[in-house]
């Protein structure tokens, strides 16, 4: 049996750093973050690769503001501009690499953090993608812009379909990276009540959640383990609760507005980007393993969707997963660049 004093010194050891050696392996354990520092609702202190600006308004009777990066062309300007728009568990700053390389090729680039999410506020709302579409239109019209060229990840996806069904004088194109919604979840995933969700986000821990962040990438890389690390400081602030029903609204919002009914109706030129191995399926847990077996099967979905859109083009990334532009930068933003190349 080992002494007080050897457990002492090793609890000493794994204060003092980040990742500590489990006892008895040579294996590092994965950090819990429990020593960091918190961040609030609103991220401060969480670095943005880019200058952060604000926009004020009223949302549903409350004083909001929305967060974005406007980044400027490093390269010879070409007049355009382009809209990013991140998924639910991201926010815009995990598009670092994709502004430096649009900005880098002549283009200015949006990237906001929506209403509840990021660096923006969070208010306790009903939320809508009618309204995140109305908010993106506000931000646009603030900055001077008619016209974006959108590209959007995950439940981003669905965004940009609603708000280039909104407001398609304003999208140029719109590029859609591992769409969450192609499926109609309500046939397959029972509803949840927000105080049962509230519940379940409250019991995550740094572990649970590199789990459910890992189911997202087929091949797991060091720097992901940020979005764990952003996760968990979080959870240590006295903010977290109003954090954890924000994000069971947000859940709401994407289990109540499937974009399926949505895709045929499209009339912009649209690009599917579709890592291959993508199993993502939203609200997996809520439904016997029989019945997600057969969903979220991205590699089939993303040829389902391009019949479904008219004039749609198909780029298909082997072996990666739900957010190809992290996984596989460099081929993503190829392909990004040449499909923008005649786009106004």
């Amino acid at each position: 049996m080992k002494s007080n004093t050897w457990t002492m010194a090793m609890a000493a050891v794994c204060f003092s750093a980040s990742v500590c050696l489990a006892q008895g392996s040579a294996t590092p354990a994965a950090p819990t973050y429990a020593q960091s520092e918190p961040l609030g609702t609103a991220m401060e202190g969480w670095a943005y690769p880019f200058p952060v600006q604000s926009m004020q308004f009223e949302m549903q009777g409350q004083l909001v503001r929305m967060m974005y990066m406007d980044v400027a062309p490093t390269g010879t300007p070409n007049g355009r501009t382009v809209l990013l728009m991140h998924g639910k568990n991201f926010g815009s700053d995990y598009w670092a690499g994709t502004l430096r390389t649009l900005s880098a090729q002549g283009y200015r680039v949006i990237a906001p953090d929506q209403i509840g999410f990021g660096k923006s506020s969070k208010p306790e709302i009903r939320y809508h993608f009618a309204d995140l579409a109305r908010n993106t239109d506000r931000l646009l019209a603030h900055l001077g812009l008619s016209r974006v060229a959108v590209v959007a990840n995950s439940m981003g996806g669905m965004l940009g379909v609603h708000f280039a069904r909104m407001y398609p004088q304003r999208v140029s194109a719109l590029v859609l990276e591992n769409p969450l919604g192609l499926e109609d979840y309500t046939l397959h995933i029972p509803p949840q009540a927000t105080d049962n969700l509230v519940k379940l986000e409250m019991a995550q821990t740094p572990a649970t959640y590199r789990n459910f962040v890992r189911s997202y990438f087929p091949v797991w890389q060091p720097e992901f383990e940020r979005f764990v690390e952003q996760f968990a400081r979080v959870q240590l602030s006295a903010e977290y609760p109003r954090f954890a029903k924000v994000s069971a609204l947000t859940y709401q919002m994407i289990y109540d507005a499937p974009i399926t009914a949505e895709l045929p109706r499209l009339n912009v030129p649209t690009l599917l980007a579709i890592g291959q191995l993508d199993r993502t399926v939203f609200g997996r847990r809520f439904a016997p393993p029989e019945v997600v077996r057969p969903l979220g099967n991205f590699a089939q979905l993303g040829k389902t969707t391009q019949a479904l859109i008219p004039g749609a083009k198909l780029v298909e990334f082997e072996g990666v997963g739900h957010v190809p532009h992290l996984e596989v930068p460099e081929r993503f933003h190829a392909a990004l660049l040449q499909f923008l190349q005649d786009k106004p």
